[in-house]
């Protein structure tokens, strides 16, 4: 699952420009059909396919292009985009297999197949051929269909944790809040459960939920043929009210919350 990009902004100094698409010709539009947008070897070296043209990927054209914070991607126009985001933080291990999961770990192996990116630079960063998809907001945990998704309690957290949506957003996904204290403040922080194949009974907007209380199975909901658990962690906005926010979208747009790390606020195993 392609996590959600979340607040991005342009950001092109006064010495930096994007590179315009090379658009390739099609010689019919029954032939732009039939092979829905362009091959690799159709576009010229450099560059790479994304629909009916093709991306510039060289890191510079009379200078430096790429910005001076990590956390951007090249857009398919060729334009940086940066993301709002929350990296790992310093005094936080860096292995993934230091922390404790909704699913089940093999000791000694890494649990995750695909890791929160959007702090690294452009070309370490999770796309898709056609850079339809660029970057990663959260790790995807592989496990057989069917295994049990539990809650876990985040660091430094207060009480229970409460259910915010249950329904169709990455796949089927459950979505909880936490409240966390940090800096002596309370911070609230949204979690989510994605491409589930099924919800546990009585998982609702407005239940809650304890440290390993059952949240749902793994599936691959919106994720067809790779079963893994999408868990993503987000950082809700100061003055934000959680609870009035009832659709599952509005739970990860840039007014509510700004996606983060998640190892900041795993519990270590």
């Amino acid at each position: 699952m392609w996590a959600t990009m979340g607040l991005a902004a342009c950001l092109l100094g006064a010495s930096r420009r994007p590179l315009d698409p090379v658009h390739v010709p099609v010689a019919t539009a029954a032939a732009a059909s039939a092979t829905r947008g362009l091959d690799d070897a159709a576009c010229p070296e450099g560059t790479v396919p994304d629909g009916d043209v093709c991306v510039h990927l060289s890191a510079e054209v009379d200078g430096p292009l790429a910005p001076a914070v990590p956390n951007a991607h090249r857009e398919r126009s060729g334009r940086w985009n940066a993301y709002e985001q929350i990296p790992r933080l310093p005094d936080r291990p860096a292995a993934y297999e230091a922390y404790r999961y909704p699913v089940p770990k093999v000791a000694g192996t890494n649990p995750v197949a695909s890791g929160y990116d959007l702090d690294r630079p452009d070309e370490a960063q999770r796309r898709g051929r056609r850079l339809t998809h660029v970057g990663h907001g959260g790790v995807d945990l592989p496990q057989p269909r069917g295994t049990p998704v539990r809650l876990v309690a985040l660091e430094h957290q207060l009480a229970d944790a409460e259910v915010l949506y249950a329904g169709p957003l990455f796949g089927t996904t459950v979505v909880t809040r936490h409240v966390l204290k940090e800096g002596g403040r309370d911070l609230e922080y949204v979690v989510l459960f994605g491409h589930l194949s099924s919800i546990a009974p009585g998982v609702a907007p407005g239940r809650t939920l304890k440290d390993g209380d059952l949240v749902g199975e793994v599936g691959d909901t919106g994720s067809a043929g790779f079963p893994h658990l999408h868990l993503e962690i987000r950082r809700a906005r100061e003055g934000v009210d959680l609870g009035r926010v009832h659709a599952g979208a509005r739970l990860v747009a840039e007014d509510v919350s700004v996606v983060m790390d998640p190892r900041n606020v795993l519990p270590l195993d």
